[in-house]
């Protein structure tokens, strides 16, 4: 497959987990990639992951900071000319230890989460959009969470960040949508990434690996490759109508009720 010959890819938080196994996989259909993220080490790993031949360019980003996302657009833009699709990936679940009832919530912790989360998601779109526009062509994918959709899949900061993420996609959709911009969100379960690593361990750490995944009806965690499927699916041509949509990528844990103690 070449979905994305001679097109232009920006992907932030490409140095591990699904923003790495999406910027692989746009690679290898085709895309040059802008690579973005904190880590370099991580970005580095991840370029050399890359298919053979790959066009790529990587940057140290942090998504909150607008000016480091100005200078990242700016850049894309100055070496490849365009920006064909963006794929908002970087995300943080927390700074602090748990998941505490609201009253606890950390102010610190709280501002940080919903600045990377939320805000840095509203910035890449605000400084890449106007490339897309301008040749009334575009694709935007945001990575929001069943977390955004129901309690009981992240604290209080992640999950109202990821819920504002999907609101952002819908109404970032209808602002865009007139000049032929697309933007939807794809809303991952739980997946093994570098960002909920510390849940994994633990689990593996008490003998309870095998609860992992166990709250979704396919009775497994996600792999970062099935959630880049859908990513690189609403990126493509094959999504040209569909547009301001929240899709959950969590083996249909957001499709059954989930009642305290009803799942354990």
């Amino acid at each position: 497959m070449a979905r994305f010959d001679q097109r232009v890819a920006v992907v932030t938080g490409a140095g591990s987990g699904i923003g790495r196994a999406s910027a692989i996989r746009l690679a290898r259909e085709g895309a040059r990639v802008v690579m973005a993220d904190t880590s370099e080490a991580g970005l580095i790993e991840t370029e050399n992951m890359m298919p053979e031949g790959s066009e790529t360019l990587r940057r140290l980003v942090d998504v909150s900071d607008e000016a480091q996302v100005v200078a990242l657009v700016r850049e894309a833009i100055e070496a490849y000319g365009k920006i064909d699709v963006l794929c908002n990936i970087a995300g943080i679940a927390s700074i602090g230890e748990g998941h505490p009832p609201v009253t606890g919530n950390d102010r610190h912790e709280w501002d940080q989460v919903l600045s990377v989360n939320l805000t840095g998601t509203m910035l890449m779109i605000k400084h890449a959009a106007p490339h897309m526009q301008a040749r009334k062509l575009g694709a935007i994918v945001n990575t929001a969470s069943v977390a955004g959709l129901r309690s009981g899949a992240g604290g209080n900061a992640y999950s109202a960040s990821k819920a504002g993420v999907i609101n952002l996609t819908m109404t970032s959709a209808c602002d865009l949508g007139g000049d032929n911009v697309r933007v939807n969100a794809v809303c991952p379960g739980l997946v093994e990434t570098g960002m909920t690593r510390a849940v994994f361990d633990y689990a593996r750490a008490q003998e309870k690996a095998h609860k992992l995944g166990s709250r979704c009806e396919l009775r497994r965690y996600g792999d970062p490759e099935e959630i880049a499927a859908a990513i690189l699916f609403l990126a493509s041509d094959d999504a040209s109508y569909i547009t301001g949509q929240a899709l959950p990528v969590d083996g249909g844990n957001s499709a059954s009720l989930n009642l305290p103690g009803m799942k354990v």
